[in-house]
C-alpha cells in the first residue's frame, strides 16, 4: 500500500463527518440506526444516500446545492471517501456525512421510512450474469432499499454503461416499479432538466463525457415503497 494511501486512511480515522462502524460499532447493533437525525445531524430533515460514492463528489454536490437534507455518502474505499469527506469539511457543509461499508449492508445501518431518496452515480455494471445480484439495481438490491425508503421516495440511476440502463429499465418494468423518467443521453436530451442532473458531475462522469459516451440516467420509485 503507497504511502498516500496510508496518509488518508490514518487522517479519515480523525475527521468528524467519516463514519467507520468496523472499528466503533457491529452491524447488528449500530448506534445510528432510526436515530440518523438525533445522533449525527441534529435536525429532522430528509436523508438522501449516494450508494457506492467513490470519491463523494455527488454526495458534497447536493449538500452544498440542498442545504436542506441531509446527504450520507456510502462506500467502501477509504481513500476514495477521504476526498469527498476533507471537500465537506472545507465547505462546512454539516449535511454530509460518509459512511464506509459494503453497499449490501445498507439496510442494516437505517431504519424502514428512515430515508428518502438514493442516489446510483457510475455504479459497476458487474457484466457477468454470475455477478448480477451485485448489480446495484438488481432485484435483490431494491428489495435492501425497500426496506429503509419512505413511500414514493425516488431511486436515481446514472450510468454510462447501456447494458446497466437497459438491465434497470427491464427490472423496473418486471417487478412493476414506477418509472418516473429515463434518457438514454441526459446532456442532449432537451426534456431533462438541468439541475442537478448535468451541473453535479462525477469524477468519472467527467471523463466518459470527454471520451463521447452518452450519460443515461433513470429515476424510478419501489413498488413495496409505494403501497401498490
Amino acid at each position: 500500500m503507497g504511502k498516500n494511501k496510508l496518509k488518508k486512511f490514518a487522517e479519515i480515522n480523525s475527521f468528524p463527518n467519516v463514519i467507520q462502524p468496523q472499528s466503533q460499532h457491529t452491524i447488528t447493533s449500530f448506534d445510528y440506526q432510526g436515530r440518523w437525525n438525533d445522533c449525527f445531524f441534529r435536525n429532522d430533515n430528509p436523508i438522501i444516500l449516494e450508494i457506492g460514492c467513490g470519491k463523494g463528489e455527488y454526495t458534497t454536490g447536493l449538500g452544498k446545492s440542498f442545504p436542506g437534507y441531509n446527504f450520507i455518502g456510502i462506500d467502501i474505499k477509504g481513500d476514495r471517501i477521504w476526498k469527498g469527506a476533507k471537500d465537506a469539511m472545507d465547505m462546512v457543509l454539516l449535511n454530509v456525512a460518509f459512511l464506509r461499508i459494503q453497499a449490501e449492508h445498507v439496510s442494516s445501518f437505517f431504519a424502514k421510512n428512515e430515508v428518502s431518496g438514493i442516489w446510483l452515480t457510475f455504479p459497476d455494471p458487474q457484466p457477468r450474469k454470475t455477478r448480477e445480484k451485485k448489480r446495484l439495481t438488481s432485484p435483490w438490491f431494491l428489495e435492501r432499499y425497500q426496506n429503509i425508503l419512505k413511500a414514493g421516495s425516488p431511486v436515481h440511476l446514472k450510468t454510462d454503461d447501456r447494458t446497466l440502463y437497459h438491465y434497470t429499465l427491464n427490472v423496473i418494468a418486471e417487478d412493476r416499479h414506477k418509472l418516473e423518467y429515463h434518457t438514454a443521453d441526459l446532456y442532449n436530451d432537451p426534456k431533462t432538466e438541468d439541475f442537478p442532473l448535468k451541473s453535479i458531475q462525477t469524477f468519472y462522469e467527467k471523463k466518459f463525457l470527454k471520451e463521447g459516451k452518452p450519460i443515461h440516467y433513470i429515476r424510478f420509485s419501489l413498488y413495496n415503497a409505494n403501497g401498490k
